[in-house]
């Protein structure tokens, strides 16, 4: 793993995609965590509740986009993306640098092979001192994506030779290319129909 920046304080930073500072955020994130004290523990927290209590918006069967931390809190759904968004918006909340992760996959081997990307999250623990990587885009469909110290488990497997990878980089803010579609389409189908491939 490679960071875009050296500067722990950038992977904290609230923008307008990454809107920590707004208070249903920020609420959120010391609620969730109240009665913990350890970091490692707190991220563990804020990650299980955003994969299993967001639902990802496919699963759902809802046809509306979330694009920041706070919409996808507000309607309680999004894509990777998003789900994304707002992990990192919980953990910087509470002081957890928090940055963002790409995977290129195929979109529906073996029926549609385009190439498209899927985001999660790259966690810096203070404690450990250490980065590592997660994917609170939600178990479903034999999916089963985990926080853990020792042996990284994300929600999807690559085939290289079909030119499946992961971006070496945890990026301090989001991809452009993927906050761009977000803003462009309400709805989750149309949007299907164009999501981001690689950059």
């Amino acid at each position: 793993m490679l960071c875009e920046s050296e500067n722990l304080d950038d992977y904290l930073v609230s923008d307008p995609v990454v809107d920590w500072k707004t208070p249903v955020v920020q609420q959120a994130a010391f609620h969730l965590t109240r009665s913990l004290s350890d970091d490692v523990e707190k991220a563990r927290c804020l990650y299980e509740w955003v994969r299993d209590t967001i639902p990802h918006s496919n699963d759902a069967g809802i046809d509306l986009v979330t694009c920041t931390a706070s919409e996808v809190l507000q309607h309680a759904t999004g894509i990777c993306f998003a789900k994304s968004h707002l992990l990192a918006a919980l953990l910087r909340a509470v002081n957890i640098p928090a940055g963002f992760c790409y995977q290129v996959l195929r979109l529906d081997p073996p029926v549609n092979n385009q190439l498209v990307l899927h985001g999660f999250n790259g966690i810096h623990l203070p404690s450990l001192g250490r980065w590592i990587r997660i994917d609170p885009r939600g178990n479903t469909g034999g999916i089963d994506a985990q926080f853990s110290l020792e042996a990284e488990q994300l929600a999807f497997s690559m085939d290289p030779a079909a030119g499946e990878f992961i971006y070496d980089t945890i990026f301090a803010a989001p991809a452009p290319s993927v906050v761009d579609r977000l803003r462009k389409y309400n709805s989750r189908t149309a949007l299907w129909r164009d999501l981001p491939g690689p950059f």
